[in-house]
């Protein structure tokens, strides 16, 4: 579903990021805007949660431009920003067995426990409830997290996530720990917020193809800290450009709208 009126989420221009003198990052561009699912896709270190760390108001760049909701970072207030971002991390820290009710709810506090002395609203338990169904969750928010499966926190968190009505969903390798079934069950769960949330636009991390939802739109393919390729999903998700990225032969397949891929065969001579 098309948001009738798109505008700029994210906008990098020119990014660059040194730490301890090591550049990490090195004039990345691109722009996110409403309505719109990026996969930001590359291998280890290249540089995928620097620039994550960007989408979340959570680190300035050493050089260049960084706009949220047409907002430069460096020029307003970080927590006014943060409260129209959601986060699903499945590194999520929380140690106490809150229900996940409790867990949605964090959500509107930006806590990771319940704030003592914080009552919700009936509206806000409303929302909560509303926003477990919705992730096929519906007759478990009693249930504890510490009983939760992977796959069952990794759906919690998403509807933790979108309490705040955030603009901006970042998706930071949602998929991790998770099995065959899990995986499918979070990844219908994401594509389903293209029809209840059609305005939110999403950033998902990620270094495997099989991990992308259905509804991606566009994708960053990013190496040593430097775009690879930039732009509209299927334009992007090629064989020659996910192989560059990679630095290995891989051949890149779509069936059933979603995109997998495979190591190319060498091929060897036969013997004489």
């Amino acid at each position: 579903m098309e948001p009738e009126h798109r505008e700029h989420v994210v906008d990098l221009e020119g990014v660059t990021f040194v730490r301890q003198h090591k550049q990490i990052l090195d004039r990345v561009t691109f722009t996110v805007d409403s309505g719109e699912h990026w996969a930001l896709l590359g291998p280890n270190g290249a540089g995928k949660s620097t620039i994550l760390g960007f989408c979340g108001a959570v680190t300035h760049p050493t050089s260049g431009t960084v706009r949220l909701f047409g907002e430069q970072l460096g020029r307003t207030e970080l927590l006014a920003l943060r409260r129209r971002i959601g986060h699903v991390n499945p590194r999520h820290p929380l140690q106490s067995a809150l229900t996940i009710r409790e867990v949605v709810l964090t959500g509107i506090t930006g806590t990771v426990e319940l704030p003592l002395r914080w009552e919700p609203s009936a509206a806000d338990i409303e929302a909560a409830d509303t926003l477990i169904e919705t992730v096929g969750l519906a007759g478990k928010r009693f249930e504890r997290w510490p009983t939760l499966s992977q796959g069952e926190r990794g759906r919690s968190l998403v509807a933790r996530a979108l309490i705040s009505q955030p603009k901006l969903l970042l998706l930071d390798e949602p998929s991790t720990g998770l099995d065959v079934a899990a995986r499918e069950q979070l990844l219908e769960t994401i594509d389903t917020l293209d029809q209840t949330h059609p305005d939110v636009a999403s950033i998902l991390v990620t270094h495997h193809l099989e991990e992308l939802p259905r509804t991606t739109t566009h994708a960053l393919l990013i190496a040593h800290g430097a775009v690879v390729a930039c732009g509209r999903a299927h334009d992007v998700i090629t064989s020659e450009a996910v192989s560059a990225a990679f630095e290995h032969p891989i051949d890149v397949g779509h069936d059933d709208e979603r995109w997998f891929a495979r190591a190319r065969r060498r091929e060897t001579r036969a013997r004489g």
